[in-house]
């Protein structure tokens, strides 16, 4: 009887172990994003900063960036949707192809850009698997 419930412990600490490092996977076998971000720039496949509210001079491009589980490994593809007060702006298609993937698209700035922005994360079959709001001033 304790070695059952010494063994129950390890598994749950495992799940939540899981859990808190992004690793685990959705369960019906779906994209699962583990991180989104909007960027000034990636960096060895990765982003440097997170983007909430930045000026229309200060950069002349904004990356959107994606890390995704995909269970299943099949190639497949998301779309980046940049929204710029509500109205869709531009639609970008990413491939994803393996079970952990990065991926990011870019959208040029300039003074025109001044709003409420968001990007949406879409799969194949346009169902929304992650958001993030920013500001450009």
């Amino acid at each position: 009887m304790k070695s059952f419930a010494h063994l129950s412990a390890v598994l749950a600490g495992a799940v939540l172990l899981l859990f808190l490092t992004g690793a685990a996977m959705a369960a019906d076998g779906s994209l699962k994003i583990t991180e989104m971000a909007v960027t000034t720039k990636i960096s060895r496949n990765n982003p440097i900063d997170s983007v909430k509210r930045i000026s229309s001079t200060s950069v002349k491009a904004l990356y959107c960036f994606t890390r995704l589980v995909n269970p299943s490994g099949t190639d497949t593809t998301i779309k980046h949707r940049w929204f710029k007060n509500g109205e869709l702006v531009s639609e970008q298609e990413l491939s994803v192809k393996g079970t952990k993937w990065r991926t990011w698209s870019k959208k040029p700035i300039d003074r025109q850009s001044v709003g409420e922005w968001r990007v949406e994360a879409v799969d194949d079959i346009g169902r929304v698997l992650k958001r993030v709001e920013f500001k450009i001033n």
